[in-house]
């Protein structure tokens, strides 16, 4: 087939038209053009051809031929590649900081906060919404900048504390703790009276603006909602909204189908006084619906916002453009559909004549809590209806988690074995190993994604929490050092999230020592039993107590929610020093990973997923629960102290390892398995 040389020669390609024509595409080859402005916004995940379903059920190959010709064409000519970009020079970091301070001066603002969010809160942002990296250069998950006209601030939590001067221009921003040194006490002594403080209120929530709010008034500062976002007008190439396609998740993996569920959180809608919710968190979006999707990176959201009335009819507001053909019926009569920019107006119409509005404050945009105020709605404040069901999971869908973690399992055993055979001799290093694990995960036929970059940090890199490899930082395997790789992935079946720290070679009694403490807290933790009611802030202790005696911490939660093939970090729950409200129940899931990180040297972190289950106790005079564990892999013997560990947490390891051997010898080949044999013997075999 001839290709057109340029992407412009398209425009006029009638064999183009007439493959999108005789494919029943509702696209001609402008419309093809704007897609895939959408389509290169939104992240390229395992199957850069995905898009191909939007324009036509049955495209044919000379059609998907032409169209990922075009795309690529598209892409060349914008001197886009698949590659990373390369992070921005220090020199262009001033020069965007100054941009904004220009702007903001424009609109007579004393300064701005730009954190790491985007409309829904979520963990994971599309690009177009990775404002924080692009002015600052940091690219954690978390964080939050302040910049005021002649100082400016980065505040991270203690997973980032060794990244961030990493990656920004020091002499533009200073560092603070998130938690330690919150904004608001900084601001509090920056600012002074008469001055307004800008912020965008799609990116901040109703309690975040009230908190900040609060911080100001004493000193007589105000906090003003910005019309559009400031730092939008500067960043001139910022990616468009992204588009990934739509798909139904069907409900021999949900457990559960969608008018159900869409029942009953009606039900809880009318239980809380309000006449409907507005459901602003995708990963709520796709569990009630029972969809997916590929906006952000890593996780398969749908980015959207809903409306679902006392008797579950739902109104759902996303780009029609990224619909499966099909979806509309998976989703049935009970939803309907409206383009984005309807979302306002009908928030007005669920104000109207004073009604009760259920409102999520910790997660909704300031945004639409303003919109449904000027509406007349009375806010009534709650938790997001579907956070607490979607949490606790159904028994189809512990089963699929359990088939997911048995094939994930395998696949990182696979990847252990290989490790242990090669990285003595040299020749491995950081990206090498997340490579080769990548690749072992990707044999599975239901494998969508890895969950999350994965961790992979040598030696002093190790100790960087939230690290990730790249040219500029990747080190080699060597011995004598620790290799920690956390990593998990997205089945079509579960999500997976697995920490595992290797010695290579030999390691010192100090690292033995180190990692033996932090077994010991993952073993209490996993072993314990709790009445009903209990939260993990009443149980993070147990994770940190072998560490506490010889006077060390970590500065991290111990566990995270997760969800069926959702986000790898999911709520209401978590286990954390944090206090948190929400108590542990059946059929929860939530990640046990104590660590211990010494700057400079090495990081140690053990990390299974757990689900919540009930015990029978002989003579309990209350319910109790407990954990079952989920992930299965070896953990490295060579870092184990027996001297340091009890004869009940020894029978734990070895009763894990048997049942790691038991269950994935028979999905593995034979070299693992021998690996395995000898990976997860006992541990007085020596």
């Amino acid at each position: 087939m001839n290709k057109p040389s340029s992407a412009s020669q398209y425009q006029g390609d009638s064999g183009l038209e007439r493959l999108l024509r005789d494919a029943g595409s509702p696209y001609d080859v402008a419309g093809i053009s704007a897609l895939l402005s959408g389509v290169d916004a939104a992240p390229e995940g395992t199957d850069p051809a995905a898009w191909i379903d939007l324009v036509a059920a049955s495209p044919g190959d000379q059609l998907r031929a032409q169209l990922l010709a075009l795309r690529e064409l598209r892409r060349s000519a914008d001197g886009r590649s698949s590659d990373a970009p390369a992070a921005p020079a220090k020199s262009e970091l001033a020069g965007r900081l100054a941009a904004l301070r220009q702007e903001l001066a424009r609109r007579n603002l004393s300064g701005f906060i730009v954190p790491r969010a985007d409309e829904h809160q979520g963990e994971y942002v599309p690009p177009r919404a990775e404002r924080l990296a692009w002015l600052t250069g940091f690219t954690g998950s978390a964080g939050v900048a302040v910049v005021l006209a002649k100082r400016a601030a980065l505040f991270v939590d203690g997973r980032y504390t060794l990244q961030a001067p990493a990656q920004i221009d020091g002499a533009s921003f200073e560092v603070r703790h998130l938690v330690e040194q919150p904004p608001e006490k900084w601001l509090a002594a920056e600012l002074s009276r008469g001055d307004r403080l800008g912020f965008d209120p799609w990116l901040h929530t109703v309690d975040g603006v009230a908190r900040l709010e609060a911080a100001l008034a004493p000193i007589g500062a105000t906090a003003v909602a910005c019309a559009d976002n400031p730092l939008d007008a500067v960043w001139k190439a910022q990616p468009p909204a992204p588009l990934s396609p739509i798909r139904p998740q069907e409900e021999h993996f949900t457990g559960r189908d969608s008018a159900h569920k869409r029942q009953a959180i009606g039900a809880a809608v009318a239980a809380a006084g309000a006449s409907a919710a507005v459901l602003t968190q995708p990963d709520s979006l796709a569990w009630l619906l029972n969809i997916r999707g590929g906006d952000v990176p890593h996780t398969p959201l749908p980015l959207g916002f809903a409306t679902i009335d006392r008797e579950g009819k739902v109104e759902l507001f996303v780009d029609r453009r990224k619909l499966m053909p099909g979806l509309e019926r998976h989703l049935g009569n009970g939803v309907a559909l409206a383009a984005p920019d309807g979302f306002g107006a009908a928030l007005d119409r669920l104000g109207k004549d004073g009604a009760p509005v259920l409102l999520d404050p910790t997660s909704a945009a300031q945004w639409i809590k303003d919109r449904l105020v000027s509406a007349g709605a009375r806010i009534v404040r709650g938790e997001d209806p579907c956070a607490l069901p979607k949490a606790c999971k159904n028994p189809v869908e512990i089963t699929g988690t359990k088939a997911a973690h048995r094939r994930d399992g395998a696949a990182v055993s696979r990847f252990l074995g290989w490790l242990a055979a090669e990285a003595p001799a040299g020749g491995v290093d950081e990206l090498t190993a997340a490579d080769r694990l990548l690749a072992c995960r990707r044999d599975d036929p239901l494998f969508r994604d890895l969950s999350f970059d994965t961790i992979s940090g040598s030696a002093a890199n190790g100790a960087i929490v939230h690290y990730r490899s790249s040219p500029a930082t990747n080190r080699p395997l060597v011995a004598g050092q620790l290799y920690l790789v956390d990593s998990g992935a997205q089945y079509l079946d579960g999500t997976t999230d697995i920490t595992r720290t290797v010695a290579i070679g030999q390691p010192t009694a100090e690292m033995r020592d180190r990692f033996t403490r932090v077994l010991k807290g993952h073993i209490a933790l996993a072993t314990a039993r709790f009445p009903r009611g209990t939260t993990g802030s009443q149980l993070d202790a147990l994770a940190r107590t072998a560490l506490w005696q010889a006077g060390l911490d970590y500065d991290h939660g111990t566990g995270h929610g997760v969800g069926s093939y959702l986000g790898v970090h999911e709520g209401p729950q978590r286990i954390s020093k944090v206090p948190n409200r929400v108590p542990l129940e059946v059929g929860m899931i939530v990640s046990n990973e104590p660590g211990y990180y010494k700057t400079g040297a090495y990081g140690i972190r053990i990390e299974n997923l757990v689900t919540v289950v009930a015990v029978e106790i002989p003579g309990a005079e209350r319910p109790m629960l407990g954990f079952e564990t989920l992930t299965l892999a070896p953990i490295d013997r060579a870092l184990v102290e027996p001297a340091l560990l009890g004869a009940d947490e020894i029978a734990w390891l070895d009763a894990y390892h048997a049942r790691v051997r038991e269950t994935l010898t028979p999905l593995v080949d034979a070299a693992t398995a021998a690996w395995l044999a000898a990976a997860t013997r006992p541990l007085a075999a020596g």
